[in-house]
């Protein structure tokens, strides 16, 4: 086939104005060193912080301490196929999580991969780990409460949606049971719940999931792990991702509850990472920026205002102290963050007298306003007369000859003590709880032997419930505690007590 040379040209003309050169222009940087879970990078001087950076075995990493001429980046995964003189590259964004409904009955890693063997998460939705949290004109006052079903907490530090309420003590006092139980309580209430787990065991963790599933939690809950096992990095992260998840739900207006267990290793992860980047230790070896890694934290913890959605979050964070120091550096930092304390005593879970709360170190800055006013009414004198028995037991110990109001005291405050314990488990709704407490404080039990308080407890909560249901109803449906249904409590409470077998 014999062509002319100006239809050659033309042919050559044509496909010179179809191409177009399509260039992938990335910028590389080279690993200088490794090892620990942190890579050193020399190049990438258009990095942001926190960006994610992709390694040439396929393993991600986040940059973290940017420096003139190299990068301190962590690694989200094993540093074994890295060495020195691979190629990095970066991908222009910052570590993000799946979020959405998708999330509900999953239990998830630090980067939000499923963990539980149920499949792929088919999230419509991904938001990065770290934001700033919402401002003072987005906010509204904290006054919706937020029932833990215990009652001591619900009755003298009562926590409001949109509250940051520090659970703080010595190992094995509880801290965590408190936190399953108030998302156990959360059932029916239309609160979704997130539960962060740092640096714990995984047999722990798998015990704590089990109970939410037997208890029918894990509908309206969420579960993030990053175990003891897993590298620094990733137990440093997985608190962000997890206050991510709960801000979609708090944005299209819905509450949600957010464990974080426990900030302690939290601060230890970030101590680890940090020295192992070569920042300088302040004290006790923290780098200098350890009180901002809690409160960009715990800050984005909110109620936000109708215009801008209306819903919450609820944080409930753990901090584990020594010897019950809360004077340390890690519990005094998050303790100035926090809207109040749940402050739980060796001594006192010891003695048999569990949740073993703390109520003269124990304390709401919220208040009153995160309790219906039935609650209020009726609690008014509980706190003074703990303090008060408390303060005469240590008296009582050094003397024989007690007048009698010094005894009745005494007598008043045991039975307190005694109605203030709970099973685990076993959350008791706020009305329940207004009746138990309103028989305790006017003193219906001052007769009773205190090994039967629990027992008397119980029998009157299933005698109010069989035989004036309506006294139920009307607390929990107006939240009010009027004269009419004092004098029928009254009455009812009368009658229960000539029937209860002493």
């Amino acid at each position: 086939m014999n062509l002319k040379p100006d239809e050659i040209s033309s042919i050559i003309k044509a496909e010179i104005k179809q191409y177009s050169a399509g260039l992938d222009v990335t910028e590389v940087g080279t690993v200088t060193q490794v090892g620990d879970g942190i890579a050193r990078i020399y190049g990438l001087s258009k990095a942001m912080s926190s960006e994610l950076l992709e390694f040439e075995n396929g393993v991600y990493g986040m940059a973290l301490i940017l420096e003139e001429d190299n990068i301190g980046a962590v690694l989200l995964g094993s540093d074994a196929g890295i060495k020195e003189g691979d190629y990095v590259r970066q991908t222009g964004r910052v570590a993000e999580v799946p979020v959405g409904d998708a999330m509900l009955g999953r239990v998830v890693s630090a980067l939000g991969q499923p963990i539980d063997q149920k499949g792929p998460i088919n999230a419509s939705a991904y938001r990065p780990i770290e934001r700033v949290a919402p401002g003072v004109i987005t906010r509204e006052e904290v006054n919706t409460p937020l029932q833990t079903g215990i009652k001591a907490i619900d009755a003298m530090a009562p926590i409001g949606r949109g509250q940051r309420e520090l659970i703080i003590g010595d190992r094995q006092t509880g801290k965590t049971s408190i936190c399953v139980d108030t998302v156990i309580n959360q059932k029916g209430k239309d609160v979704y719940c997130v539960y962060v787990a740092i640096g714990q065991k995984a047999s722990s963790v798998a015990r704590i999931v089990k109970i939410l599933d037997d208890f029918g939690a894990m509908d309206y809950s969420v579960v993030v792990v990053a175990s003891a096992s897993e590298s620094a990095s990733l137990q440093f992260i997985a608190p962000y991702s997890g206050c991510a998840i709960g801000e979609e739900w708090m944005e299209s207006g819905k509450d949600v509850l957010i464990v974080y267990d426990d900030l302690s290793r939290h601060a230890i992860s970030y101590r680890a990472m940090s020295l192992l980047l070569r920042r300088p230790p302040g004290r006790e070896a923290y780098p200098g920026d350890v009180f901002y890694l809690h409160s960009r934290l715990l800050e984005r913890s909110a109620r936000l205002s109708k215009e801008y959605g209306g819903g919450s979050i609820t944080a409930l964070p753990i901090i584990e102290t020594q010897a019950g120091d809360i004077s340390a550096y890690i519990p005094t930092n998050v303790i100035s963050i926090t809207d109040g304390q749940i402050y739980m005593e060796s001594e006192m879970f010891n003695a048999g007298i569990r949740p073993a709360i703390n109520p003269g170190l124990s304390v709401s800055r919220v208040g009153g306003s995160a309790q219906i006013k039935a609650m209020k009414k009726v609690v008014g004198p509980l706190r003074m007369e703990l303090a008060q028995y408390r303060e005469l037991a240590a008296f009582a110990q050094f003397g024989s000859d007690l007048d009698k109001d010094t005894l009745n005291r005494l007598n008043q405050g045991e039975r307190i003590v005694e109605i203030l314990k709970q099973p685990q488990y076993k959350p008791l709704s706020v009305e329940q709880q207004v009746i138990i407490l309103y028989a305790v404080t006017h003193k219906y039990l001052k007769d009773i032997n205190v090994e039967k308080a629990l027992d008397f407890q119980n029998d009157l909560l299933n005698y109010i419930q069989t035989e004036n249901p309506d006294i139920l109803s009307e607390i929990h449906e107006t939240g009010e505690f009027s004269s009419e249904l004092e004098k029928k409590l009254t009455a009812a409470l009368d009658k229960f007590k000539k029937d209860f077998k002493i």
